[in-house]
């Protein structure tokens, strides 16, 4: 048995105490800042607001002012912050952490410095103390994984990515149960970037509610499953031209990080009905602050992390643009309020 330290009750953080505490380990759920009330229902009844079901009676929750204390003894951390908090997770985890713990991140994401696009493992390590950067080994979670699936015992495989081949094995041992299937890879770069871009091409996806709403369904009952499908191969031949620009393996866009979690994002949720108010003609930043003004979107979010970015490397030549015609228009539609129009003649040129 081993102890646990999951930050962050989101619902994925909080999904993942289900298949640790099956397999006998001792889970500590520690808030962030913004999870005061989740904890305090954890702490009087189990049950998870968001999740809308019971967590395990083992699992022990904490408000973030005691993560040092929760964090005594713990032989993992798991990062359940969504990307918007993982520089808030660095500066409140990094004087705590015990540099011999290995952290395992469920976050999503990339960024950007305006010059390149970074992975988050890379954002955290920079983040914590220095004389933590070289030591902490880091690593991640990725694949399709819906929390409320999880936290109801699903079948979900994922991957597990790192670059200590012998310490992801041992990691992978603890996290296995009969219905959490978990498998291995280095490819830290193609599994990071597949889960975050994933986001963004799932919100592409989600236009096509909104343009069949403007349309309308044919007289037949034809909808537009074909243009969401056309729009779901350009996502996954743009994540392999990105995957492939920054060092990762192809392998990782046609399994679980890029085409499984793609599929899975796609069926529904916060990126799904942004994109049916995009594909509506409604600008982003409208559609935001009325609709979903307290809803964080990781498709959007995603594309104004690393928007700017993307831009720039076009304009310098160190991203080919033809090669990326819908991570344009996403861009264009999330960060200037641009419309969906869908660059069809642009699809699907080789590289």
């Amino acid at each position: 048995m081993a102890k646990i330290v999951i930050l962050g009750a989101g619902m994925m953080g909080s999904a993942f105490t289900v298949p640790l505490s099956d397999n006998g380990h001792a889970v500590h759920l520690v808030g962030t800042h913004l999870d005061t009330d989740i904890i305090e229902e954890v702490h009087e009844t189990h049950y998870h607001p968001r999740l809308r079901t019971y967590l395990p009676q083992s699992v022990q929750p904490y408000t973030h002012d005691r993560l040092g204390e929760a964090l005594v003894g713990a032989d993992l951390v798991v990062l359940g912050v969504n990307s918007l908090g993982i520089d808030w997770a660095a500066r409140t985890l990094g004087p705590l952490l015990d540099p011999s713990v290995p952290v395992v991140m469920l976050t999503k994401g990339l960024a950007g410095d305006g010059t390149r696009l970074h992975i988050l493992p890379e954002v955290l390590r920079r983040g914590l103390p220095e004389r933590h950067q070289d030591s902490v080994q880091l690593m991640a979670i990725g694949g399709p994984s819906i929390a409320g699936e999880l936290a109801a015992r699903r079948h979900t495989c994922i991957v597990l990515t790192g670059h200590d081949a012998p310490l992801l094995e041992r990691i992978a041992a603890m996290l296995r149960t009969p219905y959490y299937h978990v498998w291995t890879s280095t490819d830290i770069v193609g599994v990071e970037v597949s889960v975050a871009m994933k986001n963004l091409y799932a919100l592409a996806v989600g236009l096509v509610g909104g343009l069949l709403e403007k349309e309308g369904v044919a007289d037949s009952g034809a909808v537009m499953y074909n243009l969401a499908a056309a729009l779901f191969a350009q996502g996954l031949t743009e994540i392999r031209y990105i995957v492939k620009l920054m060092g990762g393996q192809e392998r990782s866009v046609y399994t679980l990080p890029g085409a499984g979690d793609l599929y899975v994002t796609s069926q529904g949720g916060r990126n799904s009905r942004m994109g049916r108010y995009l594909g509506l003609g409604i600008p982003y930043s409208r559609a935001k602050a009325q609709y979903m003004p307290d809803d964080t979107i990781e498709g959007a979010e995603l594309a104004r992390a690393i928007g700017p970015t993307v831009e720039a490397m076009i304009a310098r030549g160190d991203l080919d643009s033809t090669q990326l015609p819908l991570l344009r228009t996403m861009v264009s539609i999330v960060c200037h309020d641009g419309p969906p129009e869908i660059p069809w003649d642009s699809f699907f040129k080789a590289d």
